[in-house]
């Protein structure tokens, strides 16, 4: 009976949502139906480009990555944007994931954007008058017409531009990034700039009710039993904002471009409005690093401060008008003294001066007085030449707008700019001791603790950097043939699961190392442990910690237990940098005698006391794990 339960709330869950929509459709009696309005933008008013698009990335997740053998645990370290001499993740890094959670919730981000995107894209585009590529000829013409034809523009050039994208974030994402996000990024960048209110609905409120209706699906009732974890970073110090910053920015340009080109300029307010509450809904204020030991560093006040002028910055490069970003007079002379510049003849003017040039100059050249006298002269000249200014280009950097968008493409320069030296990053010959390395088609899987993080270091901020600089403990993977290193499960981790599994592989295969920690917690001092790795064909000790004195003392002597060739010993002695004699920890139930103490271990195997004169205490409790 109880089986039934899950399906049964399902379908509650189905029936309801697709219920609402129907009655909320009927009570509403649009003008145009969705699919009329979809239709007018979009082949039969689907988004083939967008569908196109999330094939590939599940395409790459199920069979590149291997996926589809194991689904919460595909290959994903080849596949990150290492560096620019690891050409496999640069290539698929912007189209692979780390795990399921992570691919459902950038496919759920994309089929919320991306459609708005594609939408605004539109796979009928409108030519300019006294266009026409069917009198054109050769490679131009046939061009053009791939460009206007609607099923070309929706499933080529569409998934096409994607996919340059897609490349253009991973070459200049800082650090080892891997997702899909920054393309969910730039579709949201590129849709905001021409429908900024339902692009913000649609990234935020839209994508959480679209995530929580999946997992009420897949879950209806959620149990869950509140535990101990282990130390972790915080969530948003393990989000790529840099990449996601340049993903979004790399669409507003295109959106920018698109929008200058059909001469469409939304509703100030409104994008301001959504830009903002987007950015700052979606993280793009968290600016981070690394500091000494466990520590890391959001810097939250700049961080919002900078979105809130770049919100403004963007609004301007859409809607600012075309006018000359310097006043009238000072712009017509700046202008004439570049025209006189040596190697500038091609700028100067040869045509002979209209009638109307000397009492513009003049006027020009008077005291303003006031703004509104500015904005009058500035009529006055659009309106003797013709209805504009003059002939610069609106995104001309001396224009206003122009100003704006390419205070833009500075920061996207900015963004990109910060990645190409870590990009550069090359390893190192691996340090590894092969004695106790776990070593797999040229990759190293080892166990380390307190041994120089080659990723991350400093950047030149005293507060953030040590001397010695951040350091890493854990399993860690390396390979020089891929120019990857990476802390892969920390040391905390290990010790509160106690056994861990790490994937290694490529396109085509996989192999899981194991890992595992053993250990006593010594009364009154530290823990002392073992880790283990394991791999397909071999099994190393890759790590003993140092021992450990017990605090209590029967018959006048202190007991230490400490690791050795992969087991354990305990044995009489206060200091253990001295050496002890001793002998094996006794098994459970079972007792070993050191000097005139003698060593038992309970029943269950979980204590180990020390008994002498009938006295029993206990000295160390073996050590727990939540795996």
């Amino acid at each position: 009976m109880l089986s039934f339960v899950g399906p049964v709330l399902a379908a509650v869950v189905v029936l309801s949502v697709v219920g609402s929509i129907a009655v909320v459709r009927w009570l509403q009696e649009p003008p145009r139906g969705w699919y009329e309005v979809a239709s007018a933008r979009l082949v039969y008013g689907v988004p083939w480009g967008t569908l196109i698009v999330l094939s590939i990335v599940l395409a790459v997740y199920l069979f590149v990555q291997d996926g589809v053998t194991d689904p919460s645990n595909p290959v994903s370290l080849p596949f990150r944007s290492w560096s620019y001499f690891s050409p496999l993740g640069m290539a698929l890094g912007s189209f692979a994931h780390a795990s399921f959670g992570h691919l459902l919730g950038n496919v759920a981000g994309a089929l919320v954007v991306a459609p708005i995107a594609e939408y605004a894209w539109g796979h009928y585009p409108q030519t300019r008058s006294g266009d026409d590529s069917s009198t054109r000829s050769g490679l131009g013409g046939a061009l053009e017409t791939a460009w206007v034809t609607p099923w070309v523009r929706a499933a080529v050039i569409f998934p096409l531009a994607v996919v340059v994208i897609g490349l253009v974030t991973s070459l200049f994402s800082l650090g080892p990034v891997i997702g899909f996000s920054g393309l969910v990024y730039a579709f949201a960048g590129f849709a905001i700039v021409r429908y900024p209110i339902t692009t913000l609905l649609a990234t935020t409120l839209l994508q959480s009710a679209v995530l929580t209706t999946y997992r009420a699906l897949q879950t209806p009732v959620l149990v869950y039993v509140a535990e101990a974890s282990p130390p972790s970073p915080p969530s948003w110090a393990t989000i790529a904002i840099q990449g996601h910053a340049l993903g979004f920015f790399l669409g507003l340009v295109c959106g920018l471009l698109v929008l200058e080109r059909r001469s469409v300029r939304p509703d100030p307010l409104h994008v301001w409005l959504a830009i903002l509450l987007f950015a700052i809904s979606k993280g793009l204020w968290q600016i981070y690093w690394f500091g000494e030991g466990n520590t890391f560093l959001r810097f939250q006040g700049p961080g919002l401060a900078i979105v809130a002028i770049l919100a403004l910055v963007i609004t301007l490069a859409i809607v600012a008008s075309s006018r000359p970003l310097l006043p009238p007079g000072l712009d017509g002379r700046l202008r004439r003294t570049l025209e006189r510049l040596p190697g500038n003849e091609a700028g100067r003017t040869t045509d002979p001066p209209s009638p109307l040039e000397r009492p513009l100059e003049l006027a020009q050249s008077a005291d303003l007085g006031s703004a509104r006298s500015a904005v009058r002269l500035d009529r006055v000249t659009s309106l003797a030449a013709g209805g504009r200014t003059d002939d610069r280009p609106p995104l001309s950097p001396s224009t206003r707008r122009g100003a704006a968008f390419f205070v833009v493409l500075f920061v996207v320069a900015i963004l990109a700019g910060m990645a190409v030296p870590t990009n550069l990053f090359v390893l190192a010959e691996p340090t590894h001791d092969p004695e106790t390395a776990i070593e797999i088609e040229g990759y190293a899987v080892e166990y380390a603790e307190s041994t120089d993080n080659q990723l991350v270091s400093g950047i030149g901020i005293e507060a953030i950097e040590s001397d010695e600089g951040l350091e890493a403990s854990g399993v860690i993977v390396s390979s020089a043939d891929r120019n990857l290193w990476l802390e892969e499960v920390s040391s905390d981790q290990l010790a509160f699961s106690g056994n861990e599994s790490i994937t290694v592989g490529g396109p085509g295969w996989r192999e899981t190392v194991y890992a595992e920690r053993t250990g006593w917690d010594v009364v009154g001092n530290e823990t002392v442990y073992n880790v283990h790795l394991s791999g397909p064909d071999d099994e190393r000790l890759a790590f003993e910690s140092g021992g450990a004195v017990a605090d209590p003392q029967v018959a006048g002597q202190r007991l230490a237990v400490v690791p050795q060739d992969g087991d354990f010993y305990v044995g009489a002695g206060d200091s253990v940098e001295e050496g002890l004699e001793g002998a094996p920890v006794p098994a459970a139930n079972e007792s070993v005698d050191v000097g005139n103490v003698t060593v038992e271990r309970d029943a269950d195997g979980e204590t180990l006391y020390a008994v002498a004169d009938g006295t029993r205490v206990a000295i160390a409790n073996e050590e727990t794990y939540r795996g």
